[in-house]
């Protein structure tokens, strides 16, 4: 499996909450590693379910947002590569049309 990043956007106002919100975050199966960023938790892990633990801190918190899911790679780099191997490979492709006779289709009407 890929390695999944996710955003949860939670109401933290104070030390006790975001000790609960990264304890609750860490005991997830599959998480290596989460960090605080202002009022969101960023989570990256391999096979996390992010909606079970986006309802977790519902319980605990009493507000959590998903914000989004991801990878965890760098998609700019992929990006680059990839568009220069899809005109390669669409360069080199040969594409047959799709002809079918009609006679496959036509059936005779009996009365």
């Amino acid at each position: 499996m890929t390695k999944q990043k996710f955003i949860v956007k939670l109401s933290l106002d104070d030390a006790k909450k975001r000790t609960k919100a990264l304890k609750t975050a860490v005991t997830m199966n599959g998480v290596d590693s989460v960090t605080l960023d202002g009022d969101k938790l960023v989570v990256i892990g391999d096979g996390t379910d992010s909606v079970c633990l986006t309802s977790l801190l519902r319980k605990k918190l009493g507000y959590a947002d998903l914000i989004s899911v991801g990878s965890a790679e760098e998609k700019k780099e992929e990006k680059k590569d990839d568009k220069k191997e899809n005109k390669a490979q669409s360069e080199n492709q040969i594409v047959y049309p799709l002809v079918y006779p009609y006679h496959i289709y036509s059936y005779p009407y009996t009365y």
